[in-house]
């Protein structure tokens, strides 16, 4: 295979027109009002997502102040999250989770399935980025479970990738195989080859040692990545193909591979990305024994790290973690004060009706005694 900078040009020229569907958003765009034109907006977001990421926040801020304007809920939901998505990718995990916890907000009160599960997942993204695998876990199962109960397959392949992820991360490769495995399987019945479950599957060989079928997992990836015009996915496997070459020593082709990952990151504004790139460049030039180079870019790597993983980052996602568990607690407080009042109104209810009885009782007794009397006198 050649180096990446073929790569590069393959995914250029699968950029020179959009797609039809692209098109005919564009062409609705022009007369659609209200909650249709909200909704074109997020659609546009979805398309230009992974290609134009810069295009796709505009649609998704347009599409968000329109749906405020017209009290849309769901659209306003939809931006939220769509928003949520372009800053995690940007590295802003405090802000993404903020817009995701905002739409998760809205898709509860509206009842909306689908779109708390899609929430739960990305929610649970964040805290698997900031390696908080205990919340990222109950995130994913939930959502999981939720994206089955409603036979979403396509969002359960989705759902699966992410378990295994993060079982891969700790180190329980079967289980993160058997969700890869399970999640590639799926999509091949439903006729579509996914890119994502493949490169993964890539990662796993390469957390074990076997760089060769690692390789041979990723190039595989990358052409479906390429044919899916998912730019981040091409980015993500860019990354990892620098990153085994430089573990098998093979620095030159390591560098191609690294070198262009840092420039789609810049041009994707993906710098969630440039922490990982950073150190497999660093090592590679220690491994060359290109000491000063190596040194360098473990300052960039510091800054980025800290930008992305750092503690104010981490401080203002308590808050937000916070703040939504003390709605729920309020909600559960409000939920008891009626509950309390409903017992009290019904209580009140049942001595006015003991009262009102016993008026009408001793009225009754009143009454009988009264015309008892009446009688009695006539004789």
């Amino acid at each position: 295979m050649k180096y990446i900078l073929l790569v590069c040009l393959l995914a250029s020229s699968a950029l020179m027109g959009y797609s039809s569907p692209v098109d005919s958003l564009e062409q609705v765009l022009k007369t659609a009002k209200g909650d249709l034109k909200v909704k074109t907006l997020n659609e546009l977001f979805r398309f230009h997502i992974n290609s134009d990421p810069v295009k796709a926040i505009g649609y998704a801020r347009e599409a968000l102040t329109l749906a405020t304007e017209i009290d849309d809920r769901k659209g306003m939901a939809a931006s939220y999250n769509n928003l949520g998505v372009a800053y995690k990718s940007q590295g802003a995990l405090d802000k993404s989770l903020e817009y995701y916890l905002t739409a998760l907000k809205i898709y509860t009160n509206l009842k909306n399935k689908d779109g708390v599960a899609t929430l739960k997942s990305n929610i649970g993204t964040i805290y698997s980025i900031k390696k908080d695998y205990g919340q990222a876990m109950k995130y994913f199962e939930e959502s999981y479970q939720e994206f089955s109960e409603m036979g979403e397959q396509p969002k359960v392949i989705f759902a699966m990738n992410n378990l295994g992820n993060l079982h891969s991360e700790l180190q329980l490769y079967e289980q993160a195989l058997k969700y890869f495995s399970q999640a590639s399987q799926l999509s091949q019945k439903a006729g579509r080859l996914y890119s994502d479950p493949i490169n993964n599957i890539g990662n796993l060989y390469f957390k074990q040692g076997n760089y060769q079928r690692a390789v041979g997992y990723y190039e595989k990836a990358l052409v479906l990545a390429i044919k899916e015009n998912n730019q981040l996915t091409v980015l993500n496997i860019m990354a990892n193909m620098g990153e085994v070459y430089a573990r098998a020593g093979q620095g030159v082709k390591a560098q191609h591979y690294l070198d262009s990952a840092v420039i789609l990151s810049k041009k994707l504004q993906a710098y969630v990305y440039e922490p990982t790139i950073l150190k497999s460049m660093a090592y590679n030039y220690a491994k060359q024994n290109k000491m000063k180079e190596a040194y360098e870019v473990m300052v960039q790597y510091d800054l980025a790290k800290e930008k992305v993983y750092g503690e104010e980052s981490s401080r203002k996602i308590a808050q937000m973690e916070m703040a939504m568990d003390l709605q729920e607690k309020e909600k559960e407080v409000e939920s008891l004060k009626k509950e309390d009042k409903i017992k009290s109104l019904e209580l009140r209810n049942t001595r006015m009706i003991v009262s009102l009885a016993g008026l009408g009782l001793v009225a009754l007794i009143s009454l009988a005694n009264f015309i008892y009397q009446r009688k009695k006198n006539r004789y």
